[in-house]
């Protein structure tokens, strides 16, 4: 009989309130708005719509004690949005925690 391959999986996100706060997905548009200093280019880089990345943005800046993400409103060029330091805070310790959990989930796969 062949062994099969075991593991354990699993997902993080953080909730404030009892409302999901931020998770990968929300981490990887943080940082895509900090790189590219724009959501509606964030929103293309990751194939979301404007208005997804938009309230999910403002979800977070709501929960949050603090917003994570400023908007600059647009004139001849354009707006921007820029992560603060809040924000940045909270895709580290994110991030971190991530790690933590990878180590976590293989440390008990390998129990199996």
């Amino acid at each position: 009989m062949t062994k099969k391959q075991i593991s354990v999986a699993g997902r993080i996100w953080i909730e404030l309130e009892g409302e999901n706060f931020l998770g990968s997905g929300r981490v990887e548009l943080l940082e895509k708005i900090e790189s590219l200093g724009s959501l509606r280019k964030a929103a293309i880089s990751m194939g979301l719509s404007y208005r997804k990345a938009y309230y999910s943005i403002r979800s977070m800046n709501e929960l949050s004690p603090m917003p994570l993400v400023e908007f600059v409103q647009g004139g001849k060029g354009g707006g921007c949005a820029t992560l603060t330091k809040t924000g940045r805070q909270f895709v580290l310790k994110y991030k971190q925690i991530s790690q933590e959990f990878v180590i976590f989930l293989t440390k008990h796969s390998s129990e199996f």
